[in-house]
């Protein structure tokens, strides 16, 4: 099924072979608008493709170039809480893996845990704490596309790391730096959740990007990941926020992530 899978998706990218796939997360699909030459590909139409359901996601593929660098995009990811098996994910990443894909940029929105951490900052992600209760690698392992227990020591590429930071000083982009960690949802988490995260020493929370890296360190990808932080902890302060809040913040942040990841694809080595 993979095979056919990825077959079925390049025969849609025709002469494009991308290497590097870029992830989107809640309120950033405005970066894969910037696509040069573009090739969309639904989701509807790839045949057992998981489909994305949440509001501020498009749910299709975006295959193009950006900073004259052949990319493929997800515009519009995939969360464990919209009732997809985390297998699925590992199956994708599996896709793209065969499709030659070796780098992945993968974003998010996330909520901060750090008063110093404010809604619209970008945080480079150094580490994450999975406490989701679900892991895609659960199952039967196929040795061709990773190893049965793979090394978590460094899930997010020191290289890249690196890159970002020189990218985002020479841009004067403030850019934090720390631990996300994920949790299922949908629901936003309580105050007291909010503290115990902060006492195990997560510095933003999610529900996604997880799945994603596991599969990819799995699958043998390179990652960078950077969250947008869009909202404070619950407690944190007095109001409440929401999707749509998060929508909002995103959607202010989204130009410094669209230079970060622009100068980062370009000076990107591929091969």
């Amino acid at each position: 099924m993979i095979e056919a899978i990825a077959t079925y998706i390049q025969n849609k990218l025709k002469n494009l072979h991308p290497q590097t796939l870029i992830i989107l997360g809640s309120g950033l699909g405005a970066l894969g608008e910037e696509i040069e030459n573009p090739v969309y590909i639904d989701y509807k139409g790839i045949p057992s493709w998981p489909q994305s359901t949440v509001s501020g996601h498009k749910g299709r593929l975006i295959g193009g170039f950006l900073e004259g660098k052949e990319v493929l995009c997800m515009q519009g990811r995939l969360h464990l809480y919209e009732g997809h098996a985390p297998e699925s994910i590992k199956m994708i990443m599996a896709v793209f893996k065969t499709l030659g894909i070796k780098n992945m940029i993968v974003t998010n929105a996330a909520g901060s845990l750090k008063e110093t951490l404010s809604p619209g900052s970008l945080m480079l992600i150094t580490d994450h704490i999975n406490l989701s209760g679900r892991n895609p690698l659960v199952g039967i392992n196929d040795e061709k596309f990773g190893p049965r227990f793979p090394v978590m020591g460094e899930a997010y590429d020191k290289i890249f790391q690196n890159k970002i930071r020189q990218i985002a000083q020479q841009e004067k982009i403030p850019l934090h730096e720390g631990t996300y960690l994920m949790v299922l949802g949908p629901n936003f988490e309580t105050a007291a959740e909010i503290k115990a995260f902060q006492i195990l020493g997560a510095d933003a929370v999610g529900m996604s990007t997880v799945p994603e890296v596991l599969s990819a360190v799995w699958c043998g990808i390179k990652i960078l990941g950077i969250s947008v932080i869009t909202n404070y902890g619950t407690g944190m302060i007095k109001e409440f926020h929401g999707h749509k809040e998060t929508l909002e913040q995103a959607d202010k942040a989204a130009g410094n992530l669209s230079k970060l990841v622009r100068q980062f694809v370009k000076e990107l080595q591929n091969g």
